[in-house]
């Protein structure tokens, strides 16, 4: 893949707007000057995640991972640091030059994740040709779209296409193009044994899953001739980039629309998908026939808290669905249920009726999940007091899941005045069966090894003797490295302005003195560099660089608060920050030096304890540091 010039990297970070590309990711919502919204890298309740498009970084204070732009796609969907970019470039149509081919050995050096997104992106391009391009696509794959009543428009929109009916068709396409057989073995979408190279989905419509930016992950496949053998839809296999739990269909053509709406409409199969799509409802996702999972309902949940679920009538898969509803209470999602009538499935239901009856129908047939199971599990318990008992304690363990106390008691009386029995006897079970789970969870929590807690990935290079003030100092020379430094006891025109960059690297360059964690370093290196050549970098330089691990360093920097207490609220005013930058800087700076210094009596010490040979030398050298650091103890107004 030929590389992207530096000129058109600039123009992807000027034009990008963070706020823009994260929102298509996350739900925001405006909190003062920055954004907040629910973390897309942990399960949370309570939002966590924050962006500032003032400084174009975000900051997830869950998982402790921050940066920019393209390090967030390149984390949230494993994005290369070039397909970020790429992803970017496309979204605000930035023009690429074109990419060449790629060499067989350039696709044999890639690793097997890079070779297994790859092999999709071309396999759904293949299908979609074949169900256009070719005789049998176009008799059997085409005209079974056609059959469905889906569009041109929506058969584009999905990326649907056809796998032919020939064992190994799309395998002999990828090999002769020099594509890796082991990415194509481990995506599933072919497969070899003894006898050679076969297709998974060979004669069956294909369905391209997509990720949330839009990437081809996998495939669901509905076969068409009558083969009481074969499974009428086939998934891919679980691979590298593919996780059925964490995946549905339909997102990403729909999560714009679910954010506007402020709900997501949860069905069942890919068609009842296309249909709602097709018939103007375009904020609905499925499960792609799956049991719904607990990532599935917080990948969901990023965008709106509220889902309603449409089934058909078919009671036994309502029963079944039960224990999704339950986790959906548990994770704080508003989850309602729309039944169709018996007979009747959304997709059909869709394509019968217009767009306006379709919504009338949603709108008026919406009830919330207690309600619902309430009157399913009446029906079933009619006259038999046993399973009527067990109903009211199924339906209690429910609102048990729902995680806040105004909430269940909201659910526990509805589901009183629809069982006609006293609100009382519910609340004495539902408290119950509360403090059974508490007291599970206190066992566990007993029984289980006690885990260090970890914030945001602490390194191992925390260890090293002063981390806290080499990190405090990497942090000013990156948030404060432009601004001007003034001593405060001497005149201002006596003094020549430097900017605290400058002098923090004029400080530790006359004594030799460099930072011992890898990252700071690093970022130390590039600093100097910039220096060197006349630039005091921005903010947004820091901002821009192409490694994800200066850019996290970078958002910490850029949102550390070095204030901890809100004096102001206590009726005590200190200096304005500005006023005491040339203070703060030198202490900083001072305290480094002292940790230095602290490394270096260690290292004597130890000396003076394994040689006797060279004992004067040492206590020479030793008594020299330790006058060093006697004279930073009065620099910072210590008593020793």
């Amino acid at each position: 893949m030929s590389r992207i010039p530096e000129s058109i990297i600039e123009q992807i970070f000027s034009t990008a707007q963070i706020e823009e590309v994260i929102g298509e990711f996350v739900q925001l919502k405006k909190s003062g000057s920055n954004l907040k919204g629910l973390s897309p890298f942990n399960n949370e309740k309570s939002p966590s995640f924050m962006v500032s498009p003032a400084k174009q970084i975000f900051k997830d204070f869950s998982s402790g991972k921050g940066g920019n732009v393209v390090t967030f796609l390149m984390e949230l969907e494993q994005m290369s640091y070039p397909e970020a970019l790429r992803w970017i470039a496309k979204k605000y149509n930035i023009e690429i030059p074109e990419e060449r081919p790629q060499t067989p050995e350039e696709i044999a050096a890639g690793n097997l994740k890079e070779g297994v997104y790859l092999i999709s992106d071309v396999a759904a391009k293949w299908y979609a040709e074949q169900l256009h391009e070719t005789d049998q696509g176009k008799a059997i794959g085409l005209s079974y779209f056609k059959e469905r009543g889906f569009t041109d428009e929506t058969i584009k929109k999905f990326h649907l296409g056809y796998s032919p009916e020939q064992s190994a068709a799309f395998a002999e396409y990828a090999l002769a193009n020099s594509y890796s057989d082991q990415a194509l073995e481990s995506s599933g979408i072919s497969m070899r044994n003894e006898r050679g190279w076969y297709d998974r989905f060979r004669g069956r419509v294909m369905f391209p899953i997509h990720s949330i930016s839009g990437r081809v992950l996998g495939f669901g496949g509905r076969i068409l001739q009558s083969n009481a053998k074969a499974a009428k839809y086939l998934n891919s296999p679980e691979n590298p980039i593919y996780h059925k739990s964490k995946v549905l269909y339909g997102l990403f053509q729909a999560k714009q629309e679910i954010v506007k709406r402020d709900e997501a409409l949860l069905v069942e199969g890919y068609t009842d998908v296309l249909s709602f799509y097709q018939n103007g409802v375009r904020n609905v996702v499925s499960s792609s026939g799956t049991a719904l999972t607990e990532g599935q309902i917080a990948m969901l949940k990023r965008y709106t808290p509220n889902i309603t679920l449409l089934y058909d009538g078919d009671a036994a898969g309502i029963r079944a669905s039960f224990r999704g509803l339950d986790m959906m209470l548990e994770q704080g999602v508003n989850v309602r249920v729309v039944p169709f009538p018996e007979g009747e499935d959304p997709d059909s239901f869709a394509q019968a009726h217009s767009t306006e009856e379709l919504e009338a129908y949603i709108g008026s047939n919406r009830r919330d999940f207690i309600s619902f199971k309430t009157g399913v599990l009446l029906e079933e318990a009619a006259g038999d007091p046993l399973k009527r008992a067990q109903m009211v304690r199924e339906i209690v363990a429910s609102i048990a899941k729902v995680p806040d106390r105004i909430g269940q008691e909201v659910f526990v009386k509805e589901a009183a005045r629809l069982l006609e029995i006293d609100a009382t006897a519910l609340f004495e079970e539902l408290d119950r069966l509360l403090n059974d789970q508490s007291r599970q969870a206190r066992r566990k929590q007993q029984q289980e090894p006690q885990m260090e807690a970890v914030t945001g990935g602490v390194p191992e290079e925390a260890k090293i003797l002063g981390y806290e003030q080499e990190k405090i100092l990497i942090q000013l020379a990156i948030s404060k490295g432009k601004e001007i430094m003034l001593e405060e006891d001497l005149d201002p025109e006596e003094v020549i302005p430097v900017t605290v960059a400058n002098w923090i690297m004029r400080e530790l360059s006359n004594d030799g003195i460099t930072f011992q964690v890898p990252v700071f370093a690093k970022a130390y290196t590039l600093l100097c560099a910039e220096l060197e050549g006349g630039e005091v970098p921005e903010t947004s330089w820091w901002v821009r660089q192409p490694d994800p691990e200066i850019v996290e360093l970078v958002t910490e920097a850029l949102t550390e608060k070095y204030v901890l207490a809100k004096w102001e609220a206590r009726e005590i005013y200190l200096p304005k920050e500005k006023n005491i930058i040339f203070s703060l800087v030198r202490d900083t700076v001072f305290r480094f030096k002292y940790q230095h210094v602290q490394r270096q009596l260690e290292l004597l010490k130890s000396k003076l304890e394994g040689d006797d040979i060279q004992i004067d030398r040492y206590m020479n050298e030793f008594h020299k540091w330790n006058q060093l650091r006697q004279m930073l103890d009065d620099e910072l107004n210590r008593v020793v």
